[in-house]
């Protein structure tokens, strides 16, 4: 979105394309006047040089358009684009790696491919989330880290419980389990990591508490993740990174691009009549991905049909591959949920009948 120009016309039709290498530090920038077709080449310091550089494009009233890789530590970048009203690009920096020719790799030919590809119409945009699911994901993943501390804590406790001859699992954190482990009379510097651990959990079980409270009052505001919580396994804080990080489901055209987007297809190298698989590729979101893997579990004691599957998946390939292979399952019935906005009683109904005469769209 361009703001209009008071001044004419004519005179906003001017557009600066600009072909960003982005690091941290700086940023190496080739543009292109679409007017006199010259090209130049800077670079720029963060944060002053750069700001106060595209400040007195927006000044001048130009049009400008700005390419760059897909890239973390920007979000500053981003906001001043924005507040500017420039056009930004985001390309999948795969692909462009990909269209480089010249086996040399400089920060100048970088910026240079990225606008030589902006110019052709072959750049590799890429689909970029709103503000507001940017700011969502913090959440999630500011509750993934507190209780990723707290399970830190928790098992260096069980630790000390278990050298003093006390194993009660999960009873340790009722009240008679706590009484006995402060109880033990350790050495003083055992006694006082113990003190310390026992009162920063007391700090962060609140916490997480509130945070847990924040993801279900957001929930509500999903419609998408609502349905998706119908699903047996699912939580709230499944439904709703599942929304926020799939985004729009007609993006994918079928749920192997599903598996593929996530991480959860194995990496595959083969050649001629030899094919070989590995691991899972983990390229997709790393949060999303566990929680798949944790909501599977909990859909394979929910439902029989699901713990057969398993069972026979873990006599096969073993437990963790097992684990993976449901996850995959449960991340397709999720996106064609999704697609379809279907809830779990639809998807048992009319999802095994997808594409069949007479029923091809299902239910609305």
């Amino acid at each position: 979105m361009v703001p209009t120009n008071q001044k004419g016309s004519g005179e906003r039709s001017r557009t600066i394309i600009i072909g960003c290498d982005y690091h941290p530090g700086f940023q190496q920038i080739a543009f292109v006047d679409t007017e006199t077709g010259e090209l130049q080449e800077r670079r720029l310091q963060h944060r002053e040089e750069a700001e106060k550089f595209y400040r007195d494009l927006a000044a001048q009233g130009m049009k400008v358009r700005v390419g760059m890789e897909a890239s973390g530590h920007a979000r500053w970048f981003e906001r001043l684009l924005s507040e500017l009203q420039f056009e930004l690009w985001i390309g999948d920096a795969a692909e462009i790696s990909a269209r480089r020719v010249r086996k040399q790799k400089t920060d100048r030919q970088d910026a240079q491919l990225i606008l030589k590809l902006m110019l052709k119409d072959d750049f590799p945009q890429i689909w970029v989330p709103s503000w507001e699911n940017r700011d969502l994901r913090q959440l999630l993943w500011h509750r993934h880290r507190m209780v990723q501390a707290r399970t830190r804590m928790m098992n260096q406790l069980q630790a000390v419980a278990l050298n003093e001859g006390l194993r009660c699992k999960k009873k340790l954190w009722r009240e008679a389990g706590r009484e006995k482990l402060e109880s033990f009379q350790l050495a003083p510097w055992a006694s006082q990591r113990r003190r310390d651990l026992l009162e920063l959990l007391d700090q962060l079980n609140p916490t997480i508490a509130k945070l847990t409270q924040a993801i279900e009052e957001e929930v509500k505001r999903y419609p998408a993740a609502q349905r998706l919580r119908t699903h047996p396994g699912v939580g709230p804080l499944t439904a709703l990174a599942f929304v926020l990080i799939i985004g729009k489901a007609d993006r994918f055209q079928c749920g192997k691009q599903i598996a593929s987007y996530l991480g959860l297809v194995p990496l595959e190298k083969s050649s001629g009549n030899q094919r070989r698989l590995g691991h899972i590729t983990k390229q997709g979101n790393s949060l999303l991905r566990f929680l798949l893997v944790e909501a599977a579990q909990v859909t394979v004691r929910s439902l029989p049909e699901w713990r057969s599957k398993y069972c026979h998946l873990t006599m096969r390939r073993g437990r963790k591959i097992a684990k993976v292979a449901m996850a995959r399952k449960l991340a397709v019935r999720l996106y064609w949920m999704l697609r379809k906005e279907w809830d779990y009683e639809q998807l048992t109904k009319f999802g095994s009948h997808a594409g069949q005469p007479g029923n091809r769209h299902g239910v609305k």
